[in-house]
């Protein structure tokens, strides 16, 4: 079988990348090894209720936004919900933050809360280099440069307000926290570190201000739940493509990529597929075990994160019954004596929308719950009852749920995302953030020069769906302005 372009995994990069290149008239075959699209940014049934598989949070319908951008590029609507509030965050200390959606109303939240010192010119000036942020990302779709055309297209594009990002791709959170006076705080350093790890997977001092201004300021944007769960976010771009010739095929795992003279040769374990190209939506780390050539293997070796700077998650499903679904569907929970075996300092929990009767019938609610495993090779969770123990615990101890309340609960450790998703070592949620590594630093979308690219979550710029949406535009914005 022979198509213009081969895409490995059905990640919501991927899908992003297959439905613009299918709309350019391509020929696209998506090769999936799950039976359910979407990757990290789906869902799954169990036992007649759906569960989020990874992401259980959606933005990126803002203007400027790469979600809006591929929605409008396909002309495809979503059936999303619109959130009046993003999040609620317990602190250690007994409060409860609102991360109200408007930037006054969450400034005077975070004077209540933190004290009003200096809390205004910090969000005014984080949520500011957010907007520019997200502006420039998609003037700027060659970035990062990896050919002098990249830097060609960037210079015609540029604008002055673009360069005046520079400077903060040099500063961390840290130091931006210390100009405003703030690390004193250690209520709001606490805070600020638990919020960044949801978005950019490490804390302010490796955290630069690109990326850990935009992270901390996503609950001020459009934030939705998808009726059914995100499975129907993927499924409408899922329909474009197939409905425009394409393909997306489950259960082909793939297990080798041979570059020829005229493209690609991929071998699953169920068939072969040739293609002029080549775009791999799995992780960095996986990728290049598929290629046979070491010389690009070795190449390539420098841009990849070994596990001990990776993060796993340990994950919960719950049914609950004779529970009314909170006003707040997510909630962050600060834990400052932390969890048993991954000393955790915070748990995410998500419930299903009170009206979303296709995830959780019978008037039950859902539950998704996610904390952090920091080197997830080396934690091998042998107990894990007595970690759901703990985190029920946590949840009954902040009244969100009581003992009765549960009807079932499954749980998943690193070791269960590498048997389900295959992804090298359990790792979840894209590359962390480091302050060694800059933007222009980062893996851009090209693998290997020819005809090969990347997206997903360990290729600029990295976490969340808004993210692997707009590394999918990347690689597309490349793969045509190499080849066509």
């Amino acid at each position: 079988m022979t198509y213009d372009v081969v895409i490995i995994g059905s990640g919501f990069g991927s899908l992003t990348a297959a439905a613009l290149l299918t709309k350019q008239g391509l020929s696209v075959c998506v090769l999936e090894q799950a039976k359910y699209p979407g990757g990290c940014s789906s869902s799954y049934k169990r036992k007649g209720y759906w569960f989020e598989t990874g992401a259980t949070t959606l933005v990126g319908l803002d203007e400027h936004m790469p979600l809006k951008y591929l929605l409008e590029q396909i002309k495809v609507s979503l059936p999303v919900r619109k959130l009046e509030i993003p999040m609620q965050v317990h602190l250690s200390d007994g409060q409860v933050l609102t991360r109200f959606n408007k930037l006054e109303q969450w400034i005077s939240e975070a004077e209540r809360v933190f004290g009003k010192y200096n809390q205004r010119p910090f969000w005014e000036q984080c949520y500011k280099v957010s907007q520019q942020v997200w502006r420039t990302s998609l003037e700027q779709k060659s970035f990062p440069f990896s050919t002098f055309k990249d830097l060609l297209v960037s210079g015609l594009r540029a604008k002055p307000r673009q360069l005046q990002l520079l400077p903060k791709a040099f500063r961390t959170m840290e130091d931006v926290l210390r100009k405003y006076d703030l690390l004193q705080n250690k209520l709001f350093v606490d805070f600020v570190n638990e919020q960044l790890l949801i978005t950019a997977q490490n804390h302010l001092e490796e955290v630069n201000e690109l990326f850990g201004a935009t992270a901390l300021c996503y609950t001020l944007y459009g934030n939705y739940c998808v009726p059914g769960g995100l499975i129907n976010l993927v499924m409408p771009v899922v329909q474009y493509v197939t409905s425009r010739g394409s393909a997306v095929k489950y259960g082909h795992e793939v297990l080798k990529i041979v570059r020829q003279k005229q493209g690609y040769l991929i071998k699953t374990k169920r068939a072969s597929f040739s293609s002029k190209y080549l775009i791999s939506g799995i992780p960095l780390n996986n990728t290049l075990e598929l290629y046979q050539d070491g010389q690009l293997r070795q190449r390539l070796q420098k841009f990849v994160l070994p596990p001990e700077k990776l993060n796993g998650a340990f994950t919960m499903a719950l049914v609950l019954k004779n529970i009314d679904s909170p006003q707040v569907l997510h909630h962050q929970l600060h834990i400052p004596e932390g969890l048993p075996f991954i000393d955790s300092k915070s748990i995410f929990i998500s419930f299903s929308h009170p009206e979303d009767k296709l995830r959780a019938p019978d008037n039950k609610v859902v539950a998704n719950i996610s904390t952090h495993v920091r080197h997830p090779s080396q934690h091998i969770i042998q107990d894990k009852e007595k970690l759901e123990q703990a985190i029920i615990s946590v949840l009954v101890q902040h009244k969100l749920i009581q003992p009765h309340n549960i009807v079932s609960v499954e749980s998943a450790t690193p070791g269960g995302w590498i048997f389900w998703t295959k992804r090298a070592f359990g790792a979840v949620g894209g590359y962390p953030q480091y302050k060694k590594i800059k933007p222009w630093q980062m893996k851009d979308a090209r693998l290997d020069h020819h005809g090969a690219y990347l997206c997903g979550d360990t290729v600029y710029p990295g976490q969340g769906i808004v993210g692997v949406c707009l590394s999918g535009i990347i690689a597309t914005q490349k793969l045509l302005q190499d080849h066509y």
